[in-house]
Formats: structure tokens, sequence, C-alpha cells
């Protein structure tokens, strides 16, 4: 191959959200704020005096942790005014600031305390480090504002316990990027987590079915409430009923909708809202269950009702009207808000399905329930976290439900509001990569790794760039359920090919995971959109790329075709096969052989952990690249969506090149829809 004169074309990608003045490169304030200007300077005093009516302690804080002095006398401040309104930001007082970093004086005003926070954390993100290790924080005039006022991420510790310790990680470092909603569903059929006092059998052992013993005492719950109230999160516990409540039946004897089963459970009620004191909300779930007794819910909303407490239900369930409940969780396509109810938006936010690199695009590209904005009836918006399936450890359950890539882009559409379509547009799909929207991804994605790099140093986060990545994919071939059988691009890659007197055509697509067919395709004009807009079974796809490498070496591999939810009980692959689709993969045209899978079940159970399947759970694929122009190609084929090993097959395709120890991109690397020749 000749000497390439030209390889690509760099592209700038500039920030879209109201900035001026300044390269985009220098801005990784996440989410970003709704107004900002940067003025081109720097505050670099190492001695600073504060002056705030209001969070001393916590100004202290920050002053240490940014490694500057304190001091009556010093010539540059901190100050802090309140004030009783910030008028751009309507009726989102309560967590509006204003923030002025001058050269000499950093200024805060804001309506409440928690709008002082949330310039708090701001700064934070402001600061750089000069040489020899001096603070530094980029001089700027921000106004801000949430667009939706929840904004929060859920763990299922009913079904798997999470230590205290993980909690805490999980709110304190999400709390940075203004998340102020932790949801915490604590019971199930497999266990009651909370503390009883009153009923201590319902913690024993042999009434719970996984992790057996793990439970949260009443002392760990107010010390939990008090830690959120601290980093300005709101805590939701739900108390799950009268559906996923097997620990309770096991133990009592009783449904909880019978005459015995309510006595009971209001007694554990009393005791729940005892313990969570200060906390305005009660979750009571009601999905998922045959209502047997019409008078249990309203009965039980009007009993925690009484004790002072605000109730929150998910939809579908119960049917409520409004005045009935004081606010409605949406779960899955068919969730539906009420006018009148205020609706929190977790209908596509079931991260246990989601993959680590497509999903996260049409999370951060939808709209928070097609509003651009909070209204009476849309309050926000809430990541879900199911842990159906046992997981070999508690990394594990954060790195491949992506908790904090998902969670990161839920807290910036959230809180900047917009979108561009709801997860029926453009789905999982990046789109055109002159585009707004693509930018705009773009541009929130170099943000999110900026932070996994600085913010974010030792947690499990697996996602890395993607937005460089580019395919051709064939339309799809009729394989007539042989999934061995052969099509011409293995022969010969083209723009189109010719197979049995039909046309077969090229298209590009952009990302390191693509979604042929989600599992979510067969919900109709509901489903989430992916590159085959009407997938069939029995199929042959095939994708290829060509990837530029500066030298010849070894690099990461991630890849995968068939990334395994959290809440299914799926057989891993046969050994020595990607799937159970017969999918192969090549480079330079020498076959990619599997990884060595870890479990090796043959009967399916929640209650077998996930082994290495995912790709992020595993050290990547060691391969090598030559010096020049590689080949990369994978054969997709595709039975039934449903199979006997997998429930819910995702037809689909990982693949990034990425450092041999997969905590990045590989540098230097270009991928490119045209041949080699085409480069000349």
């Amino acid at each position: 191959m000749k000497k390439l004169t030209s390889i690509c074309i760099i592209m700038i990608i500039m920030a879209v959200f109201h900035t001026t003045g300044a390269v985009a490169n220098d801005n990784v304030l996440l989410p970003q704020p709704q107004q900002i200007r940067w003025t081109g300077g720097k505050f670099r005093w190492q001695q600073v005096r504060i002056v705030s009516p209001v969070m001393e302690q916590r100004w202290l804080e920050f002053a240490n942790e940014a490694g500057l002095e304190t001091s009556a006398g010093a010539k540059a401040t901190i100050e802090v005014e309140m004030v009783d309104n910030i008028p751009e930001a309507a009726e989102a007082q309560n967590e509006a600031y204003a923030l002025s970093v001058g050269k000499r004086r950093i200024a805060v005003k804001a309506v409440t305390e928690h709008g002082v926070w949330n310039a708090i954390q701001t700064l934070r993100q402001l600061m750089t480090k000069e040489r020899g290790e001096r603070t530094a924080f980029t001089t700027c005039e921000i106004t801000d504002w949430p667009a939706f006022p929840i904004r929060g991420f859920m763990q299922d510790v009913g079904r798997s316990y999470i230590s205290m310790d993980e909690l805490k990680r999980e709110i304190a470092v999400l709390s940075r990027f203004k998340v102020n909603v932790f949801h915490w569903h604590l019971t199930e059929n497999q266990a009651w987590r909370l503390q009883s006092k009153i009923f201590p059998m319902l913690n024993d052992s042999v009434n719970m079915t996984r992790m057996p013993g793990k439970y949260y005492t009443l002392e760990e719950a107010r010390e939990l409430t008090e830690f959120c109230k601290r980093h300005h999160v709101l805590l939701i516990p739900e108390i799950d009923m009268p559906g996923h409540s097997a620990a309770f039946v096991r133990t009592f004897r009783h449904d909880m909708q019978s005459p015995e089963g309510m006595k009971i459970l209001k007694l554990l009620i009393d005791e729940v809202c005892e313990t969570f004191d200060d906390v305005p909300y009660l979750h009571i779930g009601t999905d998922e269950v045959h209502f047997r007794n019409p008078h249990f819910v309203p009965e039980m909303v009007s009993y925690i009702r009484a004790k002072g407490k605000k109730v929150i239900s998910w939809n579908p369930g119960w049917n409520y009207k409004p005045g009935e409940i004081d606010m409605m969780q949406l779960w899955s396509f068919r969730g539906k808000a009420t006018p009148g109810i205020p609706a929190i938006d977790s209908k596509y936010h079931y991260v246990n399905h989601f993959d680590t690199f497509g999903d996260i695009v049409a999370l951060y590209n939808s709209t928070i329930y097609n509003r651009q904005k909070a209204d009476k009836d849309v309050a926000g918006s809430i990541i879900a976290l199911w842990h159906d399936r046992l997981m070999q450890s508690e990394y594990a359950q954060m790195i491949e439900n992506g908790l904090y890539p998902n969670v990161l882009a839920l807290a910036e559409r959230a809180w900047i509001g917009g979108g561009t379509e709801y997860f029926n547009g453009d789905g999982t799909n990046l789109t055109d990569e002159n585009s707004d929207k693509f930018k705009a991804f773009a541009d929130f994605e170099r943000r999110m790794l900026w932070h996994k790099e600085h913010t974010f140093e030792g947690y499990p986060f697996g996602y890395v760039k993607q937005t460089h990545v580019k395919w051709n994919i064939t339309d799809a071939f009729p394989n007539g359920g042989d999934l061995y059988k052969a099509f011409p691009p293995e022969n010969n890659t083209a723009d189109s090919y010719s197979y049995e007197g039909k046309e077969y055509g090229v298209r590009q697509a952009i990302g390191a995971g693509i979604y042929l067919r989600h599992v979510w395709g067969s919900l109709g004009s509901n489903s989430v959109p992916t590159f085959y807009k009407n997938a069939k079974e029995n199929h042959t796809a095939y994708a290829y790329t060509w990837v530029y490498s500066p030298k010849s070496q070894q690099v990461g591999l991630l890849a995968e075709t068939q990334n395994y939810s959290r809440s299914e009980a799926d057989l891993p692959p046969q050994q020595g096969t990607w799937d159970n689709r017969c999918s192969r993969l090549w480079i330079n045209g020498e076959e990619v052989a599997p990884p060595v899978w870890t479990a090796t079940h043959k009967v399916k159970s929640n209650e077998i952990a996930l082994g290495n399947e995912n790709c992020v759970s595993r050290p990547p694929l060691l391969v090598h690249l030559n010096k020049g122009w590689n080949k990369v190609m994978w054969k997709l084929p595709v039975g039934a969506f449903s199979t006997p090993e997998v429930r819910l097959v995702k037809w689909m395709f990982t693949t990034v090149f990425v450092t041999p120890d997969g905590r990045k991109e590989m540098d230097g690397l270009v991928y490119s829809t045209s041949a080699p020749q085409k480069h000349k």
C-alpha cells in the first residue's frame, strides 16, 4: 500500500449550549448550564476570604478540597448572597443560582441553600490545576436552573442487597452532577431489606431467597437519609405493595390484601414512617399484581397520607384519579401520565436492559416524556437499576448496567431540558455527524469522558469514546433459517450486491454498539428505532469498517454480539462461539476467536450469576493491528428473535479498539467506511 498523504479530516466539535468566548475543550461542565458566558480569564488566588450567610462548613470543605487557604485578610473573596429570586429561573427557584467568577472575586446568588450547593458543584468543575498544582478557576458568568425538578436514579436492593458504602459512594459522586433523587427500592419477593424491630422474623434468613441475612438496620436507614440530605438528594423509600411481596407472605402466611395482611402492613408502615420521619414521600409500588381487594390501595394511601407523607405509585398499576395520589412513576411502554398527577418518567429508563453504547444515545437525545421542560403533569425522570438476575459483585452490577454513563446522560438532559424526540425518534442510531444532534451528543461524550478520567477514577465506568467509530452495514440477506449460509460480502465488499435477482444496498452507521434490532422491537409503534426499520427473523447482515493504525501494534478489543440483560435468565454462549446465532468476526481476513466463557451452565435461572458474557466485565481481547489500514468485518446472522437460550435476542454488535487495559479508546486510530484504495 502506498504511503498515504491524507488520512482523514479531523472534526472539531464546538459546544452548542449557550457558550461564547471560549474554546469548547475548555468547557467540561456537566450538566451544561442554562446560560453561560466565558470571559477569558482565570481566578488564581490561593488565599481567599469567604463571606456566606449559609453553608459555612460546606464552603470550608470546598476550599480545603480546592487547596485554598481561608483568611479574613485575603484580597480575593468568595461571596454568597441570598436573594428573593433568580428572574431567569421562573418556577425553578429552589435550585437556581447565579455564579460570577472574576479574576479576584467569586460571587454566588441563590434563593435557597440547594441553589448554593449547585453553585459549589459548578465551581468544582470550573477548577483546574496549573503549574505547581496551583488551583485556578475559569472565569465566566453563569445563570442556571433545572428544567425538571426530579433527576434521579433507583437501586433495587430488594432483590440484591447493595452495601451502605456503595450506596453512599454513588449518591455522593452523582450529587456533584446535580442528581437530586435517590429511589431506594427496599422490598421484593426475594427479601424485605429494611429492618423491622416489631416483626424481626421478616428479616430472618429463612424468609429471604437471595443474599439471606442481608438487610439495612433502621439506624442505617436514618443514616442514609441524613447522608442524602447533606448532599441535597431527596431519598424516596419504596415499600412495594401489594405485589412483589412474596417475602411478606413467607413470613406472615398472609397475603397483603387480606384483612390480616393489611393489619400487619399498617404496623410496618408506622415503623417505616417513623424511621423516615424527615422524608416527604413514600413509594408504594402497586405494579404487576392482581387486585383482589378493591379497598386495599385507597386505604393504604389514606393511611400513609394521614401520617404526613405524600405517596408515589407506579403506572401501570392502580388506576388513580387526580387527587388520589401525589405522584406517579411511569414504567414500560404502557406507562401513561394522568393529567393532574405529576409523573416521573421511567418508561424507557430500565438500564438493566441497556447495552453499553447504543441505548445511551437514545437516552441522551430523548425528551423527558415529550416535554421540553417540567409542567404540572411531568416532574422529571429516574433511571432504574433492576437487579432481577444475581450478579457476581457490586462492581459488575454497576459497570454492566452502565450506572454512571447513563445517569450522567439523564442528569444533563433533565437539567437542560429539550431533546430532539422521544425514544421512538432516531432511537439508538447515531445520525449524520454534521447534524446538530450528533454534535450535541459528541460534545456530551467528550465532557463525560473527561469526568471519567478525572472525577470517576477507580469507579466502574465501562463507556469509551464511540462517536469516531464508523461502519458499513448491508441490507439483510434472507438465510431461510440456515445461520451458516454465506452471502456475497464474504467474498468481496462493495457498495451494493446482487443476490438471487435482488439488489442489496449498503448504508453507514456510527458507534461502537449498533442495534440492528432492539429487544423492544416487538412493541410496534412504541419500539426503540434501530438500524433496520423492519427487521425480520432468519436474515444475515454484514458490518465492516477499515481502521488505520499508525504503527503495528497490539490493542484491546471490546466486542460482543449479545449484551446480556441483568433481568434475564439467559444461557451463556457455547464455548468457541460468540452467540447461538453463528456470528463471526474477522480482522484482515483472520477470524477472531471469541472469549473463553466463564459460565457454562445449561439450566436457566436468575440465581446463577452472569459471568463474563458482557464485554465490559472481562479484560479486552488482545488483537494485532497492522501499520496502515486494517479491515474489520462481522457476519451477523439471526434466526428467531426469541430462543430457548436467550428470551430477548438483541440483534446487535459491539466493536471498538481500546487500550490493552480497557480504560479508554485506542489513540491514533481512524475508522473509515471507505476501502483503502479510495484513500490514496
